[in-house]
């Protein structure tokens, strides 16, 4: 039915961020999300559709998998979250953390020329898996925080 909304709930395990693109993002206590900006201190932080960068552990677990030794960041994602499959939710999707408030504007995305895991072992999870968004609403969040996903159902 149009208007109508599925919440569901996840964990954040890390925060991650890098001054530099194009490299792994370090595990940091907390980050500052700026509205229309991103990651304050961030690299791919700007006026665009791709502010923030967010991952779930099944990908990284799938990467585990191919006998890649990968660690939170490394897929050079700001936001990893415990157990949920992102790539499913539709873009639009609105994320409430603390005061904080995301929309999800893509999902996926190219591998840049040098990607270093794509480089390694042939693939990368991010082209199908990792999602990007847009800070509405701004502030602090930290690993430990619950994030609440709000997926519009489409649909008459």
């Amino acid at each position: 039915m149009l208007g109508k909304e599925n919440r569901l709930e996840a964990r954040i395990v890390s925060v991650n961020i890098s001054t530099v693109k194009g490299v792994k993002k370090t595990p940091v206590p907390e980050i500052e999300l700026i509205e229309n900006y991103g990651v304050k201190g961030d690299a791919h932080a700007g006026n665009w559709h791709r502010q923030v960068s967010m991952l779930s552990t099944l990908s990284i677990d799938k990467a585990r998998k191919w006998g890649i030794d990968v660690n939170f960041g490394d897929f050079a994602e700001n936001i990893t979250v415990e157990g949920v499959e992102l790539w499913n939710f539709p873009v639009g999707t609105k994320v409430l953390v603390n005061d904080v408030e995301l929309e999800l504007t893509q999902i996926g995305k190219e591998c840049h020329d040098g990607c270093a895991i794509a480089r390694a072992v042939g693939k990368c999870v991010m082209p199908k898996e990792g999602v990007f968004l847009k800070v509405v609403k701004g502030g602090k969040i930290k690993v430990g925080d619950t994030l609440i996903f709000i997926i519009p159902k489409v649909g008459f």
